[in-house]
């Protein structure tokens, strides 16, 4: 055989065995340790579904049927879940202090930034007593203007510096 010849037989008989033993290496899960099995507190509540009862020390499987354990089971007072230094009924009123808590916050922010965009909508009486000054001065400034402008037409008038029809000397003035 050739030196290709042989290269190809060895990959395809190692791919051949890559597969073979996939298959055969397999395996499934061990099955989980029954929450019965644990005889400590601090063995038992790091499992998300097993709960550890005080009162029978004992630690059975949480109830997931039911959002609480029932009292049949162990009583709110003596359940622990999660940690041990914690009751259940403790957690429960914690979690809902909090949860009424982050509630009345988005509430009150909601509020707030609804007032603030209904009064900056608007002009603030302050912002129109502003404005109706800033509006007086202008006229006056304007009233002003005028009354200045009519004196200078009326000296410009009187020493002949306006072109007028009526003013004597206007005549001479295109000449």
């Amino acid at each position: 055989m050739s030196a290709r010849a042989t290269a190809a037989c060895v990959t395809a008989s190692l791919l051949l065995a890559s597969f073979v033993s996939r298959g055969w290496c397999q395996t499934s899960p061990p099955p989980p340790t029954p929450c019965s099995a644990f005889k400590t507190c601090d063995a038992c509540v790091p499992h998300a579904r097993c709960l550890w009862c005080f009162s029978s020390n004992n630690c059975s499987e949480y109830p997931v049927s039911w959002l609480l354990p029932p009292a049949s089971l162990c009583q709110l007072s003596q359940a622990r879940w999660g940690v041990c230094w914690l009751n259940f009924e403790a957690l429960i009123i914690a979690l809902a202090v909090l949860g009424g808590s982050i509630l009345i916050a988005i509430t009150v922010c909601c509020c707030c930034c609804c007032c603030c965009r209904r009064r900056r909508s608007g002009p603030d009486r302050d912002e129109e007593r502003y404005a109706q000054k800033q509006e007086e001065i202008r006229q006056r400034a304007d009233d002003r203007k005028v009354e200045r402008m009519a004196r200078h037409d009326e000296i410009r008038r009187k020493y002949g510096l306006i072109g007028d029809s009526d003013h004597p000397y206007s005549k001479f003035e295109n000449e």
